[in-house]
Order: structure tokens, then C-alpha cells, then sequence
């Protein structure tokens, strides 16, 4: 779903705002990912079991599952002004 949502994101950006935009959303993203690569605990525990959230942008946070000591799974970028409880982990 993950994969998903990014694609929606940039296709939402390019659409209504810019190429700029969307540029930026993918170097925060990247920005982002490089962090947990470094750290997998560096953002916040969620409810969910194993799950983590960091914040991308205001409007999107990125909800990410430590897989084991070596890897994570993205899960989800989810729209902030949404309502948490349907984010479907």
C-alpha cells in the first residue's frame, strides 16, 4: 500500500501544484528514508505492533513496520488531515 500511496502523492502534486512540489516530496521522502536506514527506531512507536511513524511533510507521515535488525517495511504514507483509525494497518 505504501508504494501505492507514494505514487498517488506525486500524481496529487503534479496534478494541482508543480513539478517543484513533487520534486520536493520525493527528496523529503528520500530524506526521510535515509534516517530509518541509519536509525529504525528514530521515529515514533504508532498503537500498531512493530509499527514506526515519522512525519515527511505536514500533511503526510510515513508509517514504516521493523521487519528485523536488518530491514523495515514501508506500510503506509498517510494523509494527516485524515482520520487515523482508517489507515488500514
Amino acid at each position: 500500500m505504501a508504494r501505492q500511496d507514494y505514487w498517488d502523492n506525486i500524481d496529487y502534486l503534479l496534478e494541482n501544484w508543480s513539478d517543484k512540489e513533487a520534486s520536493r516530496f520525493i527528496e523529503l521522502v528520500d530524506q526521510c528514508l535515509s534516517v530509518i536506514s541509519q536509525n529504525p527506531k528514530a521515529f515514533i512507536k504508532t498503537d500498531y505492533k512493530n509499527v514506526r511513524a515519522g512525519v515527511v511533510t505536514p500533511q503526510i507521515s510515513l508509517y514504516y513496520k521493523i521487519v528485523d535488525k536488518n530491514s523495515v517495511e514501508l506500510v503506509r504514507f498517510w494523509n494527516n488531515f485524515q482520520n487515523p483509525q482508517n489507515i488500514n494497518i
